[in-house]
């Protein structure tokens, strides 16, 4: 293909405009320049080897079609129109879901002559096990990216549906790390165990003596929030009496604090989560029809473990490089978690492995460390309890050596082992005094 290259230059100078990752691309596949956001995120490319597009951000020899995968360039020459494809591409991270977009570039003469393609990585989400939190490459779990992307950079409310201990919570930080509003507060609220009056404080803030332990004005999380995100976790466990207070702000943005008559406004954007069937809460008239359309405008599922098994192994290493770099499983305990239930999905996912971390006395993690570690969840027969006070002993020897991990791993941080354990620094601290009566 001839190339004008007066043409060429303009349009390697139009990649700078964007602020994404951006490359010109022949209709023939191959990359002919780039902008320097690509470079930077990305790496820079040689051009005297005359790359394909493909081979750059896949490691293909093949066009993506050929390969398996949708190709948006194909799709874009045929349909003449923008086109857009999340794909897994190769980054100096590792893979990397990128949301790609490819913009068909017409000559004076109405024919193709360029594509200039659109990279956008996609916040707290990767193909491999890095650093970021999100991690998968099963099609449940690209369809999820897929509604991210689609959501992210509107502003419309979002319903996020799933099993406990899937990750909605990282779910709602892509979508808020992916919006415009990804340099204001993510604001979150866990909703499930708080009273009316403790949830109705925390959102809306209170004023001095509006109760009796209001010693001091407070500023609710929904001022917090202002020109942010308001993460609702469980919204299926909160009262009929909030939900009426909530419908109010959700549809004029305005609240009052607790014991307060000023009213304020905030602008942020909701997401919610619930792992509970909301319709079935309508039919026995434990939430408000009117609420639930407000909060459903855009759903996502976010899918079960059981959903997407082909993501353990990414997961099971993305885990294990947490607990420790020196660490690897076994073939044989790979198959058993591929194999597992997981009623409590990721969750319990990363039980399983810590508790593996904390008993494995090697740097490799069998078959019997992991059955063994399952174990530990099952209820003990009593017909079978020959040695109950050994059980009990082994239970309090493991929790001490989690302990003493935790503590070498966060450097005795009390508050960050805590965290890290799921549990309160007062029973922290209860635990602590516990395990040294062992020694």
């Amino acid at each position: 293909m001839s190339i004008n290259m007066s043409n060429f230059d303009k349009m390697s100078q139009m990649l700078e405009a964007y602020d994404v990752p951006a490359i010109l691309v022949t209709v023939d596949y191959e990359i002919i320049a780039s902008n320097k956001i690509y470079e930077a995120k990305f790496g820079s490319i040689d051009f005297t080897s005359k790359p394909n597009c493909y081979a750059v951000s896949h490691g293909y020899s093949t066009p993506c079609d050929q390969a398996g995968e949708d190709c948006p360039l194909l799709t874009a020459k045929e349909s003449k129109h923008k086109e857009k494809v999340l794909h897994i591409h190769q980054t100096p991270n590792g893979r990397e879901h990128v949301d790609v977009e490819m913009i068909p570039i017409f000559d004076s003469s109405g024919d193709l002559s360029f594509f200039v393609e659109l990279l956008k990585p996609i916040p707290l989400a990767s193909g491999k096990a890095i650093n970021q939190k999100m991690v998968g490459a099963s099609l449940t779990f690209s369809k999820m990216l897929k509604s991210i992307t689609h959501v992210a950079k509107s502003d419309v409310n979002v319903l996020l549906l799933g099993e406990t201990g899937t990750g909605k919570e990282l779910v709602s930080q892509a979508i808020h790390m992916g919006s415009l509003r990804k340099n204001k507060p993510l604001v979150t609220l866990e909703c499930a165990g708080l009273s009316e009056s403790l949830i109705e404080s925390e959102l809306f803030g209170h004023r001095k003596g509006a109760f009796t332990s209001a010693n001091a004005n407070k500023i609710g999380l929904v001022q917090h929030a202002d020109g942010g995100t308001l993460f609702l976790d469980e919204i299926g466990d909160v009262s009929l009496a909030t939900q009426v207070k909530l419908l109010r702000l959700i549809e004029s943005k305005t609240f009052r604090r607790v014991g307060g008559t000023e009213v304020r406004t905030s602008d942020f954007r909701l997401i919610c989560a619930t792992h509970k069937n909301l319709t079935e809460l309508i039919e026995q008239g434990q939430f408000r029809l009117d609420l639930y359309y407000r909060i459903n405008v855009f759903p996502i599922n976010v899918p079960s473990l059981r959903e997407r098994t082909s993501d353990i192994p990414l997961l099971v290493d993305h885990l294990l490089r947490q607990e420790s770099s020196k660490l690897h499983i076994t073939e044989s305990a790979m198959n058993i978690l591929k194999s597992h239930e997981f009623k409590g999905n990721i969750r319990e996912l990363r039980n399983l492995i810590s508790r593996a971390s904390v008993i494995c006395e090697t740097n490799k993690i069998d078959e019997k460390i992991i059955r063994d570690c399952i174990n530990f969840d099952k209820p003990i027969n009593q017909n079978q309890q020959t040695q109950p006070q050994n059980i009990n002993t082994s239970l309090k020897e493991l929790e001490r050596k989690y302990i003493i991990k935790l503590s070498e791993k966060h450097a005795n941080n009390k508050t960050k082992m805590a965290e890290e354990a799921e549990i309160s620094i007062r029973t922290l601290y209860r635990k602590i005094e516990s395990s040294r009566s062992i020694n």
